[in-house]
């Protein structure tokens, strides 16, 4: 396998000594016998999720080259810290196209970073995959020719919690989320979903934290003092822990219906240990699952290389990889323009069972999980989990026309 982990500091010493060094007899042999990939991410940022990840594109890449690579090549990813900061990504990427020759990107976790990523893409003409980013503006507003989406949008994501948070039948609603693209879309996307379902629907109480910063004693005091009947939240990381602390605390969820994105992610249950959320209705992984079909066989190779179960990280660095490895094969080159023309329809089977990319906007049918989180053995779990295929979630073609500006 090959896989170089470049940091921001040495970065620029790296892209001098690799200028110095690309004239040397022995590196031509080697770029013909290998496919770059340059990946970037918020690793020192969001390791919980990261970290998974990780682990989950090298077994992909592991996977790959041991059954031959790509087009006969072996396939390697020159991976960047991209300081979960939109300038420093946009650096980062062009440092790998510039200094490394890469013209096949892919990464990022942060909906602010994936998009100044996608500007990059379409302004440069490189083919970009967003990995985690989960905003819908990659796809539709900001869409262009050059970026694809793997996992399931943040329009997806909510309206797999819409049977649920119907289902509640409140009136009265506090919405939580951190106040950056992804929240600030996730807390859209859930009112105007639930208010075209629901018209007499109440917004008590709206608490936009800042991301990673949230004051969580006084958000959980500020959605108490609303007396919402129900509460979406959109918090993920070391905030929704604190807030779910500190609401428990305060006895904010008590009698109170609560749909969560991410919730359900092993990522940020399993920390919480036994302050796990009992009740709350959220999207997430449970890696016991048998449907797909896929998962276990996934979940078995996954724990036998590294000992431990998968997380939701893993399968989307895997499937990252995997998916980028079947466009180049799909287009027989490793040409941007072919990589692009081979996405749109690119059709795959992963942990999650079959997928493709959506010719009209980019965007994969990868589906998701939703569940009730649930105590087992004094660690949090999803129950009562279904699989929600990502197809059965997205717009209409009609209504993504209206969204999506012409490549």
């Amino acid at each position: 396998m090959r896989v170089r982990f470049i940091t921001p500091r040495t970065a620029g010493l790296f892209a001098v000594f690799a200028a110095a060094v690309s004239c040397a007899t022995a590196l031509p042999a080697v770029a013909q016998d290998t496919i770059k990939i340059g990946e970037m991410n918020s690793y020192k940022s969001q390791p919980a999720f990261l970290e998974p990840y990780k682990r989950g594109w090298q077994m992909a890449v592991e996977d790959i080259n041991a059954a031959g690579g790509v087009l006969g090549k072996k396939l390697e990813v020159i991976s960047r810290d991209d300081g979960a900061n939109p300038g420093d990504a946009v650096r980062a990427a062009d440092e790998l196209v510039t200094g490394e020759g890469v013209n096949l990107l892919c990464g990022t976790f942060l909906s602010n970073v994936g998009l100044a990523v996608t500007e990059f893409a379409g302004k440069k003409k490189v083919f970009f995959l967003g990995a985690e980013a989960l905003t819908d503006k990659m796809v539709w507003q900001n869409g262009n020719r050059y970026t694809f989406r793997l996992r399931a949008s943040t329009y997806m994501q909510v309206a797999m919690l819409m049977p649920s948070a119907l289902a509640a039948n409140k009136k009265r609603w506090a919405l939580v989320y951190p106040n950056f693209e992804f929240g600030q879309a996730s807390a859209a996307a859930f009112k105007q979903m639930i208010k075209a379902k629901q018209p007499d629907v109440e917004f008590v109480t709206e608490q936009a934290t800042p991301l990673g910063k949230i004051d969580a004693g006084a958000v959980a005091q500020a959605i108490d003092d609303a007396k919402p009947d129900a509460i979406f939240s959109a918090e993920f990381g070391a905030d929704l822990a604190q807030f779910i602390r500190e609401g428990s605390t305060r006895g904010v969820f008590k009698d109170r219906s609560v749909v969560a994105l991410l919730a359900g992610e092993p990522e940020y249950l399993d920390p919480l240990k036994d302050d796990a959320p009992v009740g709350w209705i959220a999207t997430g992984y449970p890696a016991s699952a048998t449907v797909p079909p896929q998962n276990p066989e996934f979940v078995a190779a996954y724990q036998k290389r590294y000992n431990e179960v998968p997380k939701l990280g893993a399968v989307v660095g895997y499937l990252t990889i995997k998916s980028m490895a079947a466009g180049i094969t799909k287009a027989g080159s490793t040409d941007t323009e072919k990589v692009v023309d081979a996405f749109q329809g690119l059709q795959l089977t992963g942990p999650f069972g079959p997928f493709q990319f959506r010719a009209i906007d980019h965007q994969s049918t990868l589906g998701g999980y939703v569940g009730k989180i649930a105590l087992q053995d004094g660690h949090g779990v999803m129950v009562d989990y279904k699989y929600i295929d990502g197809a059965s979630v997205q717009p209409s073609d009609d209504e993504v026309k209206k969204l999506r500006p012409a490549d």
